[in-house]
């Protein structure tokens, strides 16, 4: 089950059954993937991205990212995987889709930040 002993707790006090907290577990499993599978059809569907990352080699206000791949896995409620652009890579660390056009990803080592990703940079 997704929630941890003290969360079940709590959610039975406040009235739900086992059966209610296993069925709102499977929605949190499921809605987490159908979102890493909309984030990787959002990269896989576009050979170039923008953000609004905070690169020290650019002076670009909205940089711009040639995508290579976006490997993505769930667990539970956390999605995870790695982002490869030409020239080099970050671990995804959780994200979500704010638009058809923006996407917001949580990276790890080396960016450790909260980053958008766009279609365009008008659209950030």
């Amino acid at each position: 089950m997704h929630f941890d002993q003290r969360t079940q707790t709590a959610l039975r006090d406040a009235g739900l059954s086992l059966s209610d907290l296993k069925t709102v577990s499977q929605a949190i499993v499921e809605t987490t993937q159908a979102d890493a599978d909309r984030l990787r059809a959002f990269f896989e569907g576009h050979d170039t991205v923008y953000s609004d990352m905070d690169l020290a080699h650019s002076r670009a206000t909205f940089p711009e990212h040639t995508v290579s791949y976006c490997d993505l896995f769930t667990h539970g409620a956390d999605i995870r995987g790695y982002l490869r652009f030409d020239s080099w890579g970050v671990p995804v660390e959780g994200g979500r889709v704010l638009s058809d056009d923006v996407v917001e990803l949580k990276l790890g080592a080396t960016v450790h930040d909260r980053v958008r990703f766009a279609t365009s940079r008008d659209a950030l």
